[in-house]
């Protein structure tokens, strides 16, 4: 009876090459089996997210802005932040002085009135009397005016000192926070690379683990080329003994009675 059989062999080129794969992947294997044994579960506190803190810049622009508020009210007072405390030092030697120069002007205006009432004959009269009230009065109201006016002036100028130091604090304070939320954000930026790095150092054996099955799921039957040969045996059954016995007797007894004859 013919058998007939089937063979199918692996390309001989991928054959050393997939030897050497099952090798390193017995060797990473036996190294993953080692770390496994020591290995004690997820260390989850080592890739915990953490947020950097607040840099100094910041914390600084904070506490500053904290004493803004004396700067936007009435500024009535002496403390700090009034519109006192934005006087400038010269200031009341400025209104003496001007004071003074007033002083002296009105006194040699009244010296040249006295002189006048003396050439007309007038002097000590009831009309120099009237004339050197009304002076003085005119005289004192200019004063007064003349000092209210600077008291004024130093008043809008502290004014305006208060109101350029708080626009210059608040713009201090924005660049202090954007310099400090850059400073900041690179901090973020280590503490989240670090926290990546932990990450993959804790899922380190859960990854070899996905990489070994991934190379031996590349090996299933069928994944390689393979070629097949095919044996078919000789329909022709052999002689059995017996009949090589009596073929061969009847050879020699024909070549004997050849012989005699």
């Amino acid at each position: 009876m013919a058998v007939e059989e089937t063979r199918q062999l692996y390309d001989p080129q991928l054959t050393g090459s997939r030897t050497a794969l099952l090798k390193s992947v017995d060797s990473l294997g036996a190294g993953l089996a080692s770390q496994l044994r020591n290995y004690k579960g997820l260390d989850t506190s080592k890739y915990a997210p953490k947020i950097a803190a607040q840099d100094q810049l910041q914390k600084t622009a904070a506490q500053n802005a904290a004493g803004l508020g004396s700067l936007t009210g009435t500024g009535a007072g002496q403390g700090q932040g009034s519109i006192a405390s934005y006087m400038s030092p010269y200031q009341q030697q400025v209104i003496d002085a001007s004071l003074s120069e007033f002083d002296r002007n009105a006194a040699i205006q009244n010296t040249g009135m006295r002189d006048q009432a003396i050439q007309s004959g007038a002097f000590g009269g009831a009309r120099e009397g009237i004339m050197q009230a009304e002076a003085m009065r005119g005289s004192n109201m200019n004063r007064a005016q003349l000092q209210s006016g600077l008291l004024q002036q130093a008043f809008e100028n502290a004014q305006a000192a208060r109101s350029g130091d708080l626009t210059a604090q608040q713009g201090l304070g924005t660049y202090q926070q954007g310099m400090g939320q850059a400073q900041q954000g690179f901090e973020q930026a280590k503490l989240d690379a670090s926290q990546i790095a932990a990450r993959e150092e804790q899922f380190s054996p859960y990854t070899q683990i996905g990489l070994i099955g991934q190379q031996l799921s590349q090996m299933t039957p069928g994944t390689y080329p393979i070629s097949s040969t095919t044996t078919t045996p000789s329909t022709v059954a052999p002689n059995s003994p017996l009949q090589s016995y009596i073929g061969g007797a009847g050879a020699v007894g024909g070549i004997l009675g050849k012989l005699l004859g």
